[in-house]
């Protein structure tokens, strides 16, 4: 599990065809000893598996591999060398929720149809896959590559989401324009629910 707190800011250093697989080196701040194998980081909200490492006590690289339902369902087919990318370590016990629960599930891609910088933040409009915008509630919490984030205002697929000067500045977001696409998880709670509405016999 995640929270959707990005703690540092990756860069893909390259992309390699590997058993029907694609296998991402991500360079990042994350010591190399700090990082077991098998272990979960997530990437851009995909919670993906390190199954290498190497460099120094200062940081180094780890690497990850993306499989046909990955590549199907998220932006990870897009990806270039010299990407940047949201990471965030897998959650310990006792550690601090400062976001929601999010679980590198991706639902699937959202687009980003406006920007409006408001001095040193930012308001975003994207527009979601009809089958996930029913679980996109104003006031509620959404992940955006893997960033979690507060829902503003919704308008049928539509919705629209604020970002504070912080997040802008540790996160590549701040180099997010219209018409990119994001990896897109809905709240763990709001799926429960609808699924559990869907079940419930009629009053």
């Amino acid at each position: 599990m995640f929270t959707g707190v990005v703690s540092d800011l990756g860069v893909l250093a390259s992309v390699k065809p590997a058993r029907g697989l694609k296998r991402l080196r991500v360079s990042s701040r994350y010591p190399a000893r700090g990082i077991a194998l098998g272990a979960s980081i997530l990437c851009d909200g995909i919670c993906m598996t390190a199954v290498a490492k190497g460099g120094g006590t200062k940081g180094g690289w780890f690497e990850v591999e993306a499989g046909a339902e990955t590549l199907q369902h998220t932006t990870v087919a897009q990806w270039k060398v010299g990407k940047r990318i949201n990471l965030e370590r897998a959650l310990r016990l006792g550690d601090e929720l400062g976001g929601h629960l999010v679980t590198g599930h991706v639902d699937g891609v959202a687009k980003v149809i406006a920007r409006d910088n408001l001095g040193d933040m930012a308001r975003f409009r994207l527009r979601a896959p009809r089958a996930l915008a029913r679980f996109i509630a104003a006031k509620g919490s959404v992940t955006l590559d893997g960033i979690s984030l507060t829902v503003n205002e919704v308008n049928g697929e539509e919705f629209g989401v604020f970002v504070i000067p912080h997040t802008l500045a540790v996160t590549h977001w701040k180099a997010i324009k219209p018409g990119a696409e994001v990896n897109l998880e809905v709240d763990l709670m709001a799926r429960y629910a609808a699924r559990l509405a869907e079940k419930s016999p009629a009053l």
